[in-house]
């Protein structure tokens, strides 16, 4: 088996290119990413039982034609992903992220190869009730630069599914959780970063009580690795998340890890994006189960964090 895998040494995809051993052993693991974040210790101890190849460079720079031709499935998971970030940055956003999905598509379509494409629940902005894949276009709210591009970039693959790609879009929950390429911009990462650092935990001022879907790193490569081996390329849109949780319930978790806390109240870019909720039933139905635990994964996250750092106060 050979499997493409964009933005191989972030965050998802480092934990990503390290299961693959225990479910296709043997398989061809071409890894593309252009270490705009430095995170080289992605590539540090893999395993010996796959093929590894990495290939350093921009995607929009790289010719895709020979990488993608006898592929089994291509995983993209390259993107800019600070969405608050993504404000100061609204035109390089749009022309990079969706620039790199349109190119990884086109191959993927001249040469049969089914795609794995990330997208994110950030597209339904706000709503007031939970929701579904089945919404209406107008029902969807994106509020930051990112979540439009991601929308745009749903909309070009289900133009090129009318010209032969197979694909699935996968409309993830925030990432948390431990991997080797993890990063801190994330609000549950974030919050225990700054909570073992001995800093305030930054709320934004309107969100204590409203609920966001998040979803644990064991959920994320469970499900890309689930959709290979179920090879589910018929062009549908799932959501992906472990559990719809509010940013007060995550302070009490990870403040039961500490003997004391400060929370700072922030004002947000996102002024008015209100509480939604999103619903994974429709993933569940194919078959998957959510078996990630995010109250484990702070936990985690913390251990780790306490272990690292000599300048923790809670050493």
């Amino acid at each position: 088996m050979k499997i493409v895998i964009t933005g191989a040494l972030g965050n998802i995809g480092s934990k990503l290119i390290r299961e693959i051993p225990n479910h296709f052993p043997g398989a061809d693991i071409i890894m593309i990413d252009n270490i705009s974040t430095l995170r080289f210790c992605s590539l540090f101890n893999l395993s010996n039982y796959c093929n590894y190849r990495f290939i350093e460079g921009d995607l929009t720079h790289i010719d895709l034609d020979d990488i993608i031709a006898n592929s089994d499935v291509v995983v993209h998971l390259a993107a800019i992903t600070d969405a608050i970030k993504s404000f100061a940055i609204r035109e390089k956003i749009a022309r990079v992220n969706y620039s790199s999905t349109k190119l990884v598509a086109k191959q993927c379509r001249n040469h049969n190869v089914p795609m794995i494409h990330i997208s994110s629940t950030s597209v339904y902005g706000s709503q007031s009730s939970i929701i579904n894949e089945t919404c209406s276009e107008k029902d969807l709210k994106p509020q930051s630069p990112y979540a439009e591009t991601k929308l745009k970039e749903e909309n070009l693959l289900a133009d090129y599914h009318e010209r032969g790609l197979r694909f699935i879009i996968c409309r993830f929950g925030t990432v948390c959780g431990v991997s080797p390429g993890m990063r801190f911009h994330t609000t549950i990462n974030r919050l225990c970063w700054q909570a073992i650092m001995g800093q305030p935990m930054t709320v934004w001022r309107s969100a204590t009580s409203q609920k966001r879907p998040y979803l644990t790193i064991h959920d994320a490569v469970e499900a890309i690795l689930y959709i290979i081996k179920q090879e589910l390329y018929y062009g549908t849109k799932y959501n992906i998340l472990t559990q719809n949780l509010t940013i007060s319930e995550i302070i009490n978790i990870i403040s039961s890890h500490l003997d004391s806390y400060e929370v700072s109240y922030v004002d947000s870019e996102i002024m008015n994006q209100l509480s939604y909720e999103v619903c994974n039933e429709r993933f569940k139905s194919t078959g998957f189960r959510f078996r990630g635990d995010i109250a484990q994964s702070i936990q985690e996250t913390i251990d780790m964090l306490k272990n690292a750092s000599t300048a923790s106060p809670f050493k």
